[in-house]
């Protein structure tokens, strides 16, 4: 009598909120629609808008002071960034010690070593909230006091998530139909493919250009191509001296690393 036993059904795996993959280079236009939105973060992002624009209305703020508001974030925002992302993110003092070295590793040295891994693309929670609080705090209590605050802290929040959305376009695996957005998405794939030393901005590039560091052209570029464009400058000679990021980055082979420096990531996939 034939075997009528069958292969067990492959279990299907559960949706896991907190811990999905999330890669740009392997998503369409609308799986990302989805990801972006289900990304805990955003949700966290846009609880802490809602709540204070609630707060900036309660307070008392008028529409005159939300508009002044609004523009004066805009204005500041690109700024902030700009200096943050140069002299902080691009600094090399925070890998120099052992406790701020796992801070600088997951909100800047790790996006540029797999530039497609959303889940750290977006900053760490516990960096970006009071930074954007510290940034737009001081120009909102001149605008409105405590009601200026809650609105200059919403708006900042806002403007954070137009920027990580646009942050995440530049490195999806899709051809934007938008002119501004395809600009800004070479600009920015030059900074982390070409040379780290240009184009700091995300969807603006005025503080770059005051600062003589925008290039569109990738040939114009000094010292051309950046041979510390995916490790930031923490070659093999940081490692031996500072070696608390080398300590927790699994794939990363110090022995090799001897002579290459510290070289991009490879992502690892997901099997079936």
């Amino acid at each position: 009598m034939a075997d009528t036993q069958t292969a067990p059904k492959a279990k299907k795996q559960k949706f896991n909120y907190l811990h999905q993959e999330y890669r740009l280079d392997e998503m369409t236009l609308p799986e990302f629609w989805k990801a972006f939105f289900l990304y805990p973060d955003v949700h966290i992002y846009i609880c802490l808008a809602i709540l204070s624009a609630a707060a900036a209305f309660i307070f008392g703020i008028t529409l005159g002071e939300v508009a002044i508001t609004a523009v004066t974030v805009a204005v500041v925002y690109p700024m902030a960034w700009y200096l943050l992302h140069r002299y902080v993110l691009h600094g090399n003092y925070l890998y120099r010690s052992k406790m701020t070295a796992p801070i600088w590793k997951r909100i800047h040295f790790d996006h540029h070593r797999d530039p497609y891994d959303l889940t750290v693309l977006f900053g760490a929670l516990y960096t970006t909230i009071p930074t954007i609080f510290l940034v737009v705090a001081p120009v909102g209590y001149l605008i409105g006091g405590l009601a200026g605050i809650a609105m200059a802290f919403c708006f900042g929040i806002v403007v954070t998530c137009f920027y990580e959305f646009n942050h995440c376009i530049q490195h999806l695996n899709y051809e934007p139909k938008s002119n501004f957005v395809k600009k800004i998405k070479h600009h920015h794939l030059q900074h982390h493919f070409f040379n780290e030393n240009y184009n700091y901005g995300i969807t603006s590039y005025w503080p770059d250009r005051l600062f003589k560091t925008f290039e569109e052209k990738p040939k114009n570029m000094k010292g051309g191509k950046s041979s510390t464009v995916f490790n930031l400058g923490y070659t093999y000679s940081e490692v031996e001296k500072y070696p608390w990021v080398a300590r927790l980055t699994p794939d990363l082979c110090e022995k090799r690393n001897a002579k290459e420096g510290v070289s991009r990531k490879k992502p690892q996939r997901a099997t079936a």
